[in-house]
């Protein structure tokens, strides 16, 4: 009886290297008008998701092992039909495939540093908010102007609009009265 070593040996492996980047991009930049342009802090969040797959190629789930017929021998204990194979018995290779997914978040905080650009910058963009809204309520007041104007003058004229029009209430708050140092006419009556 002789025995035959059969020893098999397999090694596999895979290393996966998964980097995620951060890009923060630039600061948050409000902008007031008039060149004024305040950046503010910036929290970037940014969600992700990863998806692997291994597999090795060709797929193989198992193979055929020979297995020798080692019992017969004559009588010196030779074998007899060296190398004849009885069957093939199935091995299974373990080779498989892989499948990963990743997911996470990544967070980003970028401050600005200088504080006193920061402040000036807030400074200035209340300066230029107030400007603004002065602006805006010197627009207002020349519109109103105009408006008194205009429709004085019509009304002297005596144009209006129709109080069926739509356009009535632009005029509707206008009094027309006797300019300064016109006398209007008027009656007196006279005691006897």
């Amino acid at each position: 009886m002789s025995a035959t070593a059969n020893p098999i040996a397999n090694s596999s492996g895979s290393v996966s290297n998964l980097a995620v980047q951060n890009l923060s991009g630039p600061y948050m930049t409000n902008t007031h008008g008039n060149g004024v342009s305040c950046q503010g802090s910036t929290l970037t969040i940014t969600p992700f998701a990863t998806l692997q797959d291994s597999w090795k190629e060709p797929y193989e789930s198992s193979y055929l092992d020979p297995v020798f017929d080692n019992s017969d021998t004559d009588n010196n204990g030779v074998l007899d039909n060296p190398g004849a194979i009885l069957y093939h018995k199935p091995v299974r290779t373990g080779q498989k495939t892989n499948h990963s997914i990743g997911w996470g978040i990544s967070m980003n905080v970028t401050i600005p540093l200088d504080k006193r650009h920061n402040e000036g910058c807030l400074r200035a963009a209340n300066t230029q908010n107030e400007l603004n809204k002065q602006l805006l309520a010197n627009k207002r007041l020349d519109f109103e102007m105009a408006r008194l104007k205009h429709c004085a003058e019509q009304k002297r004229l005596g144009v209006t609009f129709a109080k069926s029009s739509p356009s009535a209430q632009i005029c509707a708050d206008i009094v027309v009265a006797n300019p300064h140092g016109v006398i209007p006419n008027h009656r007196h009556s006279i005691p006897k």
